[in-house]
């Protein structure tokens, strides 16, 4: 990695940090760090605990020494779901709806404090960099992992793809209608499903079906609606060019139907040929082949 643009990130998390007052034990003169602060503002309406650290990204034992100080404070309370006795639930008290009320205040007060010190044109730039900033860190901690078809979050990524092409295509999609591919062409070593994670959100899938020494067939390609726009669908397409050649296959191949457009586009920027159809697939009106074989 380039060192300088390594020293610029952490000149820039250290403005931030000053910036945003973290490094202050009372975090917006509150007489709490920021760490509990956070936690109070996430929970919100009421959570599920489990939810909340995977969410923040932040150790088990940590969070249960942040609740415990909340809760002494008379701030939160926690209980088990009378649903899931394995799940906790974390709530607001009214000292701490009032409480997450008063931050929600400090912090619009020193944001705005913040924004002021600028002239109009200087203000603009900032806003417009935080936002692309807030954009390339989100795309930067999406995960991919190959997923069993048969897991939860695998089968809610296929329902989403099935439910999205139902709504654009002209007479609608059905997964029963097209190329069928069982549970056991998704698992290794026949074929994989991909699943590209934000936290514990799915906002991705794609399927590759191998064939030997023949291309693999890329099916079932996904981004969810609130991920686009973070180049997400040429990192999850290069995740699974990448995968396929980790299995050998010379090339990859796909078919997609002309309503979508900016699929369309992505497959040829990414290096896919318009080919004959290699198959009888009732939605396909294009069919893309890529080599995977180096030049």
């Amino acid at each position: 990695m380039d060192e300088t643009m390594v020293a610029q990130v952490r000149r820039f998390n250290r403005v931030v940090t000053q910036q945003a007052g973290v490094l202050n034990d009372r975090y917006l003169a509150r007489d709490r760090p920021v760490g509990e602060s956070r936690l109070l503002w996430e929970i919100g309406d009421g959570r599920d605990v489990r939810s909340l650290r995977t969410e923040l990204d932040l150790d088990s034992g940590y969070v249960s020494r942040l609740l415990r100080s909340l809760e002494a404070a008379g701030l939160v309370t926690t209980e088990r779901s009378a649903a899931d006795r394995r799940v906790t639930l974390a709530r607001l008290t009214e000292a701490g709806r009032a409480e997450r009320d008063l931050l929600d205040e400090r912090s619009n007060a020193l944001a705005a404090e913040l924004l002021q010190t600028l002239p109009d044109r200087q203000r603009e730039r900032l806003v417009a960099a935080m936002a692309d900033v807030e954009r390339l860190l989100t795309a930067a901690i999406v995960r991919f992992a190959v997923t069993d078809p048969d897991d939860p979050v695998a089968q809610h990524c296929l329902r989403a793809y099935a439910a999205e092409l139902d709504a654009r295509f002209d007479g609608g999609f059905s997964l029963d209608r097209g190329i069928r591919a069982d549970p056991a062409d998704l698992r290794l070593p026949n074929g994989l499903l991909l699943i590209a994670m934000l936290h514990a959100t799915p906002v991705g899938c794609g399927v590759l079906l191998f064939h030997g020494a023949e291309p693999a067939h890329l099916k079932r390609m996904w981004v969810a609606e609130p991920a686009r726009g973070l180049g997400l669908g040429r990192r999850l397409l290069a995740e699974l060019e990448r995968r396929a050649a980790e299995q050998h296959a010379p090339a990859v191949r796909l078919e997609t139907n002309a309503a979508l457009t900016e699929a369309i586009a992505l497959y040829r920027s990414a290096g896919y040929t318009e080919v004959p159809a290699f198959n009888d697939e009732p939605y396909a009106h294009h069919w893309f082949e890529k080599s995977l074989l180096r030049q």
